[in-house]
């Protein structure tokens, strides 16, 4: 009997319509015993132009540079906010075609995994509410309950994101090749190439060139 399939989904821009800036200026703006918060709420804005150029050069080194604006905020405050996080400003912004997308997988008997380079307690909820089996995100270095605004390895984002699958489907002893993949951005191309059915999703430019050459699916859950 072969082995059992999964479906990888991208998660920002490809089922939400919003990405980790707008989770972190959440935080900022719940942070009221963090006098920098407001501060840093502020450089975050600011810094958009360069967050965006970098994050087209390389969105593992994005990921490294943004998650630095959340050090010294506390664990326990983070984790307790991310079911506020969200009711407001993530479940509002799920695109509407993202719930049938993954309940369709589930009815083929697929197991339906978020890979996102968010961070895992904002994930959490997020995959709950969309049935989703497992979810792989990044996660923030913590020291005597603060964050240190380092990441832990492996960062999800980017080419790595295709390793990631790949160990993934080795570990749980799910069939690669059977596998599908769903995301937004160019710079999942890794993600999308290294399994063998992948899916175009809202995308961008660059990725809408890539699908029409390899005559990948594309589709619309806006």
């Amino acid at each position: 009997m072969p082995a059992a399939a999964a479906a990888f989904f991208d998660v920002d821009g490809t089922l939400v319509r919003i990405n980790v800036v707008h989770t972190f200026a959440f935080y900022a703006a719940n942070q009221p015993t963090l006098l920098g918060s407001a501060i840093k709420y502020v450089k975050t804005i600011a810094s958009v132009p360069l967050l965006w150029g970098m994050d087209q050069l390389s969105r593992k080194g994005f990921n490294e540079f943004f998650y630095r604006y959340y050090t010294g905020m506390p664990e326990d405050r983070l984790v307790t906010l991310a079911d506020e996080l969200f009711e407001e400003v993530i479940k509002p912004a799920i695109f509407p075609g993202s719930r049938d997308l993954l309940a369709k997988a589930r009815a083929a008997g697929i197991r339906t995994v978020l890979v996102s380079g968010a961070l895992d307690f904002t994930i959490r909820p997020l995959a709950e509410h969309l049935g989703a089996d497992d979810c792989i995100a990044n996660r923030l270095e913590f020291l005597g309950g603060r964050a240190t605004g380092r990441m832990l390895h492996p960062v999800v984002a980017g080419a790595s994101k295709a390793g990631i699958v790949r160990d993934y489907c080795a570990r749980h002893g799910l069939d690669l090749a059977a596998s599908h993949a769903y995301a937004d951005s160019a710079s999942d191309y890794p993600m999308l190439a290294v399994v063998g059915r992948p899916a175009a999703v809202n995308p961008d430019l660059r990725l809408r060139r890539l699908a029409r050459e390899f005559q990948w699916p594309v589709l619309d859950l806006r």
